[in-house]
């Protein structure tokens, strides 16, 4: 297994924070890391969609859990590695949020693919937890 895990604080409150998450469609306004999306179906357990980088192939994903204000998750499977990446919000006491983007890298291959793959898919965190951050303050 791989892992690697990133956090930020933020006085945005958590519900400014879901609404950015969960407007799909809107991903690449404020992620650099995705040149394009396409999501067929809601915000929703079980939807599907593809991500597409600047540089680089389509990447087809699912969301696998919704705890609404709180998480969610995608997975990416890729046969005999799976990639799963939880995104969380804790309020913070007093007011704010802590933002966590936490990527694992599971199954067969992972010892294989991880120490090369995970450091490509979790490098922008620091930026496109940046990024999140400013539009929900602003």
């Amino acid at each position: 297994m791989w892992e690697y895990e990133y956090s930020v604080e933020t006085a945005a409150a958590p519900d400014a924070l879901w609404r950015i998450w969960s407007d799909m469609d809107a991903w690449p306004q404020w992620n650099d890391g995705i040149a394009k999306i396409e999501v067929e179906g809601p915000f929703a357990v079980g939807t599907a969609f593809t991500m597409t980088p600047p540089q680089g192939d389509a990447i087809p994903m699912r969301l696998v859990e919704i705890v609404p204000g709180r998480v969610f998750t995608d997975e990416m499977d890729a046969g005999d590695f799976l990639v799963t990446t939880v995104h969380r919000l804790e309020p913070l006491p007093g007011g704010g949020t802590r933002v966590t983007y936490r990527t694992e890298i599971t199954g067969a291959a992972a010892d294989q693919v991880g120490p090369e793959l995970g450091p490509q898919i979790t490098a922008d965190f620091p930026d496109v937890l940046a990024a999140l951050v400013r539009r929900a303050e602003g």
